[in-house]
């Protein structure tokens, strides 16, 4: 692990401007793992200044030049695989599979699909006489969230780089290892001093920073609907590129013909899958008002087959969620769920009674859910699932697209026609038909208060490059 109480900055690891500390606390245990240094206006500064100052050269790298180094940047990533999987669990408090194979495999997955995309990816057309000039937007700045920390992390640097970027990174202060680890990755591959910058500390003050200055080109943020606003807000004077992916309450529609026992069961695990810590996850299953009392018992029994527990037990299927302040609000949200009249199904306030220490929050159903319950409105950001019922397709539409976020949607069908002419009327980002393999060369990105601008793959690339017509260029 590099030193967890300096910054990287112009291809050095750096001794911060301010003696604040912040404890990374592990979830699972309640206990510090170990400490990072708060950044401040001064550690912006100098991060920005060596981006700013790194970026004519990188700029004008060729693309097999940038290709060959996001190769090596992946071939030394997997030698860091083991470590930075261990500590997302120790900082996230994943479990050890989710950890290896999807947290850490994620931000694997993410560079190979570049690696693809810039094979024939044009940065160069002609159209009629006038050329097409697709170059990097400049310096920017990158701010990322906790709870699928490399997998947002990968998805922003890796097409920055690729893009001719320089750029500024504030992780996660609550799940801040996993970066710092890849920000030695980046080192150990060969990248130019002052190409990747990191900077650690809190939104208010490093992102803040970032989001405001002269200096950076564009902001490119994931986390909250609330901290992206304010992350607009701040940037709008220097009238910035601001590329966000924010909140969701995505809808999960299961139609009349579906084998109700596999989607449902399908549908719970989905929803509780990163401990229901994921922006896309279906959190409100829309059923046939017919099939409501049989989906209920189905997923009754499908959340009693989750094992709450320590993270490195083999047997855990959910872990913590990431903090105490994440665990209560979850607690507010049942509590109102309950005072609202939502029916409990399972799960429900405090912690499970077999473990008396960690942010665990019990598998929670609620059956009997209206479109106009918090519950079903607000994002929960736990394992706490909304089952709803609906007259007919026509209403399941409506009360999917009954929301103020727009990132995900889910289909359930025997009839792949079918799902196909829901998903099309579905005001959404992204729909998964059928729960799909997750496919790292689909655009991902949001409708309405989900956010803005599209990531992964040739969208995540195009996302960090400006258009500039030459005409005339062809006589």
């Amino acid at each position: 692990m590099p030193d967890t109480l300096k910054f990287y900055i112009n291809g050095c690891w750096v001794e911060p401007s301010s003696s604040a500390r912040r404890p990374v606390i592990n979830p699972a245990t309640e206990m510090p793992v170990s400490e990072i240094a708060m950044g401040t206006q001064a550690d912006v500064d100098a991060a920005v200044l060596a981006a700013r100052r790194a970026f004519p050269a990188f700029s004008r790298t060729r693309v097999a030049e940038r290709k060959e180094l996001l190769e090596q940047i992946l071939a030394t990533f997997m030698t860091r695989y083991d470590d930075i999987a261990e500590a997302i669990m120790l900082e996230v408090g994943a479990p050890r599979r989710l950890a290896y194979d999807w947290q850490a495999g994620i931000g694997k997955r993410h560079l190979q699909q570049l690696l693809r995309t810039l094979d024939d990816f044009a940065f160069q057309t002609l159209n009629g006489s006038t050329l097409i000039n697709l170059e990097p937007v400049g310096v920017v700045a990158l701010i990322t969230p906790w709870n699928w920390p490399i997998n947002q992390i990968v998805c922003k640097v890796a097409p920055a780089l690729a893009a001719g970027c320089t750029m500024v990174l504030k992780p996660s202060e609550i799940a801040p290892l996993n970066g710092l680890l890849l920000a030695q990755v980046l080192h150990d591959a060969g990248v130019p001093a002052g190409v990747f910058n990191l900077v650690n500390g809190d939104g208010p003050t490093v992102g803040a920073a970032l989001a405001c200055h002269p200096d950076v080109d564009m902001v490119s943020f994931t986390g909250s609907t609330r901290a992206g606003i304010e992350v607009a807000r701040l940037a709008a004077p220097t009238v910035k590129r601001v590329h966000q992916e924010l909140g969701g309450k995505s809808a999960n529609i299961l139609l009349d013909d579906v084998d109700l026992e596999t989607a449902v069961a399908a549908g719970v695990d989905a929803c509780f899958g990163n401990s229901g810590q994921s922006c896309n996850a279906p959190t409100r299953m829309l059923v046939p008002t017919a099939l409501h009392d049989r989906a209920v018992e189905i997923a009754r029994r499908a959340a009693s087959a989750h094992r709450l527990g320590p993270p490195d037990d083999p047997q855990t299927t959910l872990g913590p969620v990431i903090s105490e302040r994440q665990y209560l609000a979850i607690q507010r949200m049942i509590a109102i769920g309950i005072d609202e009249g939502a029916q409990l199904v399972c799960g429900g306030l405090d912690r499970p009674e077999h473990l008396d220490k960690g942010y665990y929050v019990k598998p929670t159903i609620f059956a009997g859910v209206s479109t106009q319950m918090t519950v079903s409105r607000e994002e929960i950001f736990g394992p706490v699932l909304c089952i709803q019922p609906y007259e007919d397709e026509d209403q399941a539409v409506a009360m999917a697209n009954d929301s103020v976020f727009g990132l995900a949607a889910y289909v359930q069908s025997a009839s792949l026609e079918r799902a196909r002419a829901i998903a099309l009327q579905l005001r959404v980002g992204s729909v998964y038909l059928n729960y799909p393999a997750w496919d790292a060369g689909a655009p991902f990105g949001g409708y309405k208060q989900s956010g803005n601008g599209r990531e992964y793959a040739h969208w995540g690339l195009e996302a960090f490059l400006e258009v500039k017509g030459i005409i005339g260029y062809q006589p």
